[in-house]
């Protein structure tokens, strides 16, 4: 098997998941990598392990490379099992590695394995390690996104190995970032889906990583391709805007719609969204995945909400949905919701609620009784051009 040394002594040793589906609800059609790296040096240091299943990939790749029971540390950067999975058959190779892990992940590390007889060795932001001419240095990174979380840089190659931060879900034969089409909407859908919580914390993370003063020329995430050259400073560009919450002049419609009525209000609402000047994306929540519509309002400024009242309540679809976006809690978004009801509303009025409990600036929601007359579709385009200018008002 051919090595892929990315820096000078520096490999990937990581595995390739081409069927993965789905990440925690979040859907992964293009599948993912589990990326690991060996740093060899006088000392070897393996710098996180693959999902349980994929060890003998990992280790057909570490061989031709090192013996796996050469290796002198495990660096354990965030304890999810995506990560450690194969770490336990790691230690009965190597089992006088030491493993390096923040006091945290040093806590949660027994709660997911059995680590009698393993040295474990805690780090905090800072701390380094020599291997011989090469240095591990760590930084704390924690809710990025997990409590554990650490990076580790390698100062003398400008290299980072960022674990989940600037990753992305894709599989590939490919590891670089240029080499892979429509790379930056991959990482944008992965922090929307994984990250947007998160947002505060990681302009933080980001401002400290740059105030340390590192140079780093190379990003090498736990998952998908690896940054280099122009592209680190492409993805450390996006982190910044996507974390700051900065979007466009676009607007996310989405709806379920049971004979048609909210249908067709959405469609008229699309219409007064096209005339008041902005862009709009319109997702049928029955044909549509939750994802890539995340990912989409990521970087757009509006948000609309569409449902039928069915049982005094919103579509199960859409409370789905909105369950998730309040999870992620995108920021700065203004929204409003809309639907059609027949003997008794509910759904407009849940909706909203969960809009305003995702932090969204609601303007006034729209409901309408059975199928929607004239006067119906033109207050959907009146209902648009309030949001366009709420949106507006709000970036001045």
């Amino acid at each position: 098997m051919n090595k892929v040394e990315i820096k000078d002594g520096v490999y990937w040793v990581g595995a390739i998941d081409w069927n993965l589906r789905d990440f925690h609800g979040y859907a992964t059609p293009g599948g993912t990598t589990y990326n690991a790296y060996i740093v060899k040096d006088s000392k070897t240091a393996l710098v996180d392990t693959v999902k349980a299943g994929f060890f003998d990939e990992l280790q057909s790749r570490v061989e031709p490379i090192t013996d796996m029971g050469a290796i002198d540390y495990v660096i354990v950067n965030h304890v999810e099992p995506d990560h450690t999975g194969s770490l336990p058959r790691v230690m009965e190779v190597a089992p006088d590695a030491t493993v390096i892990a923040t006091e945290k992940g040093a806590e949660e590390l027994p709660m997911y394995y059995d680590c009698g007889g393993w040295e474990i060795q805690t780090v905090k932001t800072g701390d380094t390690i020599s291997l011989g001419e090469k240095t591990l240095s760590f930084v704390e990174t924690p809710m990025l996104h997990w409590p554990d979380n650490m990076v580790t840089y390698i100062p003398e190659d400008h290299l980072l190995l960022s674990n989940d931060a600037f990753g992305q879900h894709i599989a590939s034969s490919k590891r670089y970032a240029d080499e892979v089409s429509g790379i930056l909407n991959d990482a944008a859908t992965y922090y929307a889906n994984i990250l947007m919580l998160f947002s505060p914390l990681i302009t933080k993370t980001l401002q400290k990583i740059i105030g340390m003063g590192i140079e780093i020329d190379m990003i090498a995430p736990s998952h998908g391709m690896i940054w280099r050259d122009s592209g680190v400073g492409d993805i450390l560009d996006a982190y910044r805007g996507w974390s700051s919450g900065e979007s466009n002049d676009t607007a996310i419609v989405v709806y379920a719609t049971m004979w048609g009525s909210t249908e067709k209000m959405a469609a008229a609402i699309e219409q007064g969204i096209i005339d008041a000047g902005f862009e709009v994306k319109v997702y049928n929540l029955g044909k549509s995945e939750w994802s890539k519509i995340i990912r989409e309002i990521l970087e757009a400024k509006i948000i609309l909400v569409g449902s039928p009242t069915i049982n005094n309540g919103m579509f199960p679809s859409v409370g789905g949905f909105l369950t998730y976006l309040r999870g992620l809690r995108p920021k700065g978004k203004v929204g409003s919701a809309f639907g059609s009801y027949g003997w008794a509303g509910g759904a407009v009025k849940a909706i909203t609620g969960e809009l305003e409990k995702t932090g969204v600036t609601v303007v006034e929601p729209l409901s309408v009784k059975f199928v929607p007359g004239a006067d119906d579709l033109a207050a959907c385009a009146e209902l648009a051009g309030k949001v366009v200018d709420a949106a507006e008002t709000r970036e001045r």
